[in-house]
């Protein structure tokens, strides 16, 4: 057995260079690709959690406040904006158009609860000119769900604090805003549906499905294969030059 093994090894010299290469970039690529998997899964997690609970009766705000896992949960509001302190979500695309996502601070009478709620989507097509919105004067009943982003919002740079309204931001960050409105409100987004006062409300849960993932994983996956199959041909390859290039060499010595 170990006659064996030696001689397999001796076989068997893909080189210095292939080796380190084959070392550092073959975990990675099925590290990569297990990952890849785990955010799929976790995605389908999101997916179904979401279906589940749209799928469900409205809570009262009350119940909302009360909640320890929010998420996705629909709740049943009634109340009033406030308009001097609009939000401008930037860089949202729908369907190939630029555009924004209009929030607006929501006071809701049966709990006194402030919330920040997501009118929807609106056009931009020209930056020279601020987007075109009005807002509900009365108050109104409208139907929403909490909107628990799956991962933190990646910017190049922070929202400045402290800027004139309405603002034009990259992210939402409730906390921040009301405590800087000097308010206690609700510590997640709310996505309104389609009622008064609202524009576009057709939400996308995550930007990219599970599937997607999976087939990155499988990309993943078969570079590692053709990687180790590209070495384990140089180590053969290389085995059989050599004593060809010996041969070669006695030749010329004779």
């Amino acid at each position: 057995m170990k006659t064996s093994i030696a001689s397999a090894m001796k076989q068997f010299r893909p080189g210095i260079a292939p080796t380190l290469v084959v070392l550092i970039l073959l975990p990675l690529m099925v590290g990569l690709g297990f990952w890849q998997l785990s955010r799929g899964h976790e995605k389908q997690v999101l997916l179904d959690t979401y279906a589940e609970r749209r799928a469900s009766a409205p809570m009262s705000s009350e119940q909302l406040n009360g909640s320890m896992d929010p998420a996705f949960r629909r709740v049943r509001l009634r109340g009033q904006f406030d308009a001097e302190h609009s939000v401008l979500l930037d860089n949202r695309m729908r369907d190939g158009k630029a555009g924004v996502e209009l929030l607006q601070p929501f006071h809701d009478q049966a709990s006194g609860l402030w919330l920040w709620l997501n009118r929807g989507w609106l056009p931009w097509p020209d930056r020279r000119a601020a987007p075109a919105f009005t807002t509900p004067e009365q108050p109104v009943n409208l139907d929403a769900w909490v909107y628990v982003a799956p991962g933190e919002t990646f910017q190049l740079h922070a929202d400045p604090a402290g800027a004139p309204w309405p603002r034009l931001l990259t992210a939402l960050h409730p906390a921040a805003l009301w405590a800087e409105l000097g308010r206690s409100g609700f510590a997640y987004e709310l996505r309104a549906e389609a009622g008064p006062g609202t524009y576009e409300t057709t939400w996308p849960v995550v930007a990219m499905g599970p599937e997607k993932h999976q087939a990155y994983a499988v990309q993943w996956f078969a570079m590692a294969l053709a990687l180790l199959a590209l070495y384990v041909y140089l180590g053969r390859h290389n085995t059989k030059e050599k004593p060809h290039e010996s041969g070669h060499e006695s030749t010329q010595h004779v």
